[in-house]
């Protein structure tokens, strides 16, 4: 079944009132119709599946049949901070890390990133992320949507990992696949992680340094060396992996 997200106030008397773009999309994209079912997810750790039962011009009233809790989500948070990738990258990265469980992904200005976008570039890229967070949110059937942050500074990014459980810096020169099985042993409990990603030219020294300041733990990923828009998802993927309830 098709999923859509609402914001709590719109779930009142045994019904969900579906508003703004998501009304045409169900009836003149879907062409759903009364009767369909669907889900309805609002952020509150709870499901909800629904029958239409109204189509209007402005909103549709879809009644709840049953409602129990969201089963799709991981029991961390995990922020991916990306350092910005050239060409469309990002949008892959995002789209990606939304179906593999990611709570948060920011954008990183790194000295090594080619890429330099103005506020004004800055701030109409993170409203198309933040687009495709949410069409990826629906698609993988996710009960949250991912938010995609403005681009922040690398010093500003260090500032806010301090206060994670845990912060993974797969990095390039880090060698010893042993140590990193051990760190990822670590994993289960934690209830913030962090991932940090470097760009395509890698990492500085002096930004690996940094990161161990505030506690990041570097580690390898194997001997091969990974693109930026892949060391992101095998990291996600081996999370979330490691994290899964059964």
């Amino acid at each position: 079944m098709y999923r859509f997200f609402v914001k709590e106030d719109q779930i009142h008397d045994g019904s969900v009132w579906i508003v703004g773009e998501d009304v045409n999309h169900i009836k003149n994209v879907l062409r759903m119709k009364t009767g369909d079912r669907i889900f309805i997810s609002c952020e509150n750790s709870l499901e909800y599946e629904c029958e239409l039962k109204e189509l209007g011009e402005k909103q549709i009233e879809a009644e709840i049949f049953d409602v129990h809790g969201m089963e799709t989500e991981l029991p961390a948070e995990i922020i991916l901070y990306q350092a910005l990738p050239k060409g469309d990258k990002m949008e892959f990265i995002i789209q990606k890390a939304v179906e593999l469980g990611v709570s948060k992904i920011v954008p990183v200005r790194m000295k090594r990133c080619v890429v330099k976008l103005d506020e004004k570039k800055a701030d109409k890229k993170v409203k198309r992320w933040n687009l495709i967070a949410l069409s990826a949110a629906k698609q993988s059937k996710r009960g949250m949507i991912p938010k995609v942050s403005k681009v922040l500074d690398y010093t500003q990014v260090l500032k806010e990992a301090e206060n994670l459980d845990l912060l993974l810096v797969p990095y390039e020169e880090e060698r010893g696949i042993a140590y990193s099985r051990e760190l990822i042993k670590k994993v289960p409990g934690k209830k913030s992680i962090g991932i940090m990603i470097g760009p395509e030219g890698g990492f500085e020294k002096t930004e690996i340094e940094a990161a161990k300041q505030v506690g990041g733990k570097t580690l390898t990923l194997g001997k091969r060396i990974l693109r930026t828009e892949t060391a992101g998802m095998t990291m996600l993927s081996i999370l979330m992996f490691t994290l899964e309830e059964a």
